[in-house]
């Protein structure tokens, strides 16, 4: 749900003249805030969302909570659908971002990783999803990759989606309705993000299981082209998902050291990078199902090939026998052998049918036909 509350806060300067040697310089890009990418944005204070007119009345509602000796882990959460770069520079001065991480989020096509800024930390977490497909085409995808940025402070959550699939809005709405989930703060939130892009990868793993399963079932059937060609299709997105799951095991392994996790939500982040280690396993496991299967594709065609190129070779070598005795006795000369006999043509005939029978026993027996 887009927020429609947002205001434009924007300075206007009185305009001097100009001399006409005057060399005027472009103007800086203003940062505005975000009003067409944000999806929806929130305070939230015990557990609950309070109403606030915007961002930034949001974020002082926020930390005077946290001021107050009863309060504590009151936090904002914001979330943006590919930004532009003004709307993320003007989130980076309300929040105190860190240049390099309002630069890679700004981007997108970055590696699964953490890295911390001060007080802060910045997660990018590669999403995948399953794409339903009625048949298999030459350009046709099955999984689909994203990205989601992570801003994490004290007490605000800066989550930035590049992609059309998963979307945050459930994460958000099953922490909504559990208090208790909210009220860890923002550590709370990395982790239920984290998780459900897990789960998603698990989904998207046993899916993919499905597809190599049926595939192996029919790969040694009449094995054709196509048949390949589905299969090495499945390759490259196996490989293109263990691009996105694989990098990030060592990052989500780490996140339980980092000081910006309360010691109270470290298990629960071992508990989502032991999810992780099992895709990884099944992925890798998937990966090398797959090249087995491909291989093993190719084999079988080269077989088929073989095996009709042996049915060809006996049948022209059958044939080849006749078309030798007729091109003989088809020559035109006078003095030829069994030419005036009476019987010549019937034994000719005979000939023929009794060397093509042999041969082609012969080679029914040795399996080439």
């Amino acid at each position: 749900m887009r927020s429609s509350t947002l205001f434009r806060r924007i300075n206007r300067h009185h305009v001097q003249p100009r001399a006409a040697h005057q060399i005027v310089k472009p103007a800086r890009e203003v940062c505005v805030p975000p009003v067409d990418s944000i999806v929806e944005f929130g305070a939230y204070v015990q557990g609950k969302k309070v109403p606030a007119m915007g961002i930034v009345e949001a974020l002082d509602l926020v930390r005077t909570h946290n001021d107050t000796p009863d309060g504590g882990k009151a936090f904002v959460w914001v979330g943006l659908h590919e930004p532009e770069a003004p709307e993320v520079e003007w989130l980076s001065e309300v929040f105190g971002l860190h240049p390099l991480a309002v630069e890679d989020a700004v981007k997108a096509h970055q590696r699964p990783k953490v890295e911390r800024y001060g007080d802060s930390l910045f997660m990018v977490l590669k999403t995948v999803a399953y794409l339903d497909h009625d048949e298999l085409t030459d350009n046709s995808e099955i999984i689909a990759t994203g990205e989601i940025m992570v801003f994490l402070g004290v007490d605000f959550v800066v989550t930035v989606r590049h992609g059309e699939h998963c979307p945050l809005t459930a994460v958000r709405e099953r922490l909504e309705d559990k208090p208790k989930l909210l009220n860890r703060g923002p550590s709370g939130v990395l982790h239920a993000i984290a998780d459900h892009v897990v789960d998603q990868y698990l989904q998207v793993a046993d899916l993919m299981q499905l597809e190599l399963e049926e595939v192996e079932a029919t790969v040694f059937a009449d094995v054709s082209s196509r048949d390949i060609n589905r299969i090495y299709q499945l390759k490259r997105e196996m490989l293109e998902m263990k691009r996105a799951v694989t990098p990030l095991q060592a990052p989500l392994s780490a996140l339980p050291q980092r000081r910006a996790i309360p010691s109270e939500m470290r298990e629960y982040f071992r508990d989502v990078g032991d999810h992780l280690s099992r895709v990884c396993e099944q992925v890798e496991s998937s990966n090398e199902l797959c090249s087995s299967i491909l291989q093993a594709a190719l084999a079988r065609s080269n077989a088929l090939a073989n095996e009709d190129m042996r049915k060809i070779s006996s049948w022209v070598a059958i044939l080849a026998v006749p078309t030798m005795i007729a091109g003989i006795y088809g020559m035109n000369f006078d003095f030829m052998p069994e030419t005036k006999q009476v019987w010549g043509y019937p034994a000719v005939l005979a000939l023929m049918v009794t060397v093509c029978v042999l041969l082609h026993r012969g080679f029914r027996r040795n399996g080439w036909l």
